[in-house]
């Protein structure tokens, strides 16, 4: 019989999140334009050879923020390569969720409530997120078994929450990008957390075969 968390551990779970969460953000906050121009080209090429990147026709990315390991390179690679590239909007009806929006030099942005810039809705066909080939997805702590830790919205997990389903769809192959400095030991999770096939850094690529 499994046991059920009591308040004080679960409290305590939750001040362990939010103290590494602010750790992790200062830390990326605080690399140089520098420092993050070389992590994007390092992300680029550790990833560009993949078969799974390689195999993905649509593919979701992210415009960076809060420091967060900027793609642009991949979305740029993604483009030569004629793949159809889609960024996260902010679900306007259900709760912190996603749909993604198709993604080109010409389209039309706008920001959400969270000042963060997105395709504007009525300009383009939506696409849920079970629908996408390939969802590289930004991340704020990680460890090597592929359990991620966001800003805290849950936008991410409630929109691929169809994982849990033994028999759901299979969807969308989720990697987490990331500064390799944002790996720990372990990472202390909660049950809605959904876990990606894998991460990948400016370093390395950790992979965990979901």
């Amino acid at each position: 019989m499994s046991s059920i968390p009591t308040p004080t551990a679960t409290t305590t779970l939750e001040k362990q999140r939010r103290s590494l969460r602010q750790q992790m953000r200062r830390a990326r906050r605080a690399l140089t334009p520098a420092q993050q121009r070389s992590a994007a080209h390092n992300l680029l090429g550790q990833v560009r050879h993949r078969l799974w990147f390689l195999k993905a026709r649509h593919v979701a990315l992210y415009l960076p923020n809060d420091g967060e390991i900027d793609p642009s390179p991949l979305i740029q690679l993604c483009w030569k390569m004629k793949k159809r590239v889609y960024l996260p909007v902010l679900h306007p009806i259900r709760h912190n969720r996603l749909w993604f929006l198709p993604y080109t030099p010409s389209t039309r942005m706008c920001r959400n409530r969270f000042r963060i810039l997105e395709p504007k809705l009525k300009y383009h066909p939506r696409r849920p997120g079970w629908a996408m080939d390939l969802v590289m997805l930004p991340l704020v702590a990680f460890d090597a078994a592929g359990n991620r830790m966001g800003m805290g919205g849950g936008f991410y997990d409630r929109t691929f929450s169809y994982k849990f389903a033994e028999k759901g769809i299979k969807g969308a192959r989720l990697i987490g990008l990331a500064h390799d400095f944002q790996r720990v030991g372990e990472l202390p999770v909660q049950p809605w957390d959904v876990p990606l096939f894998g991460i990948v850094t400016d370093r390395a690529a950790y992979l965990c075969q979901r």
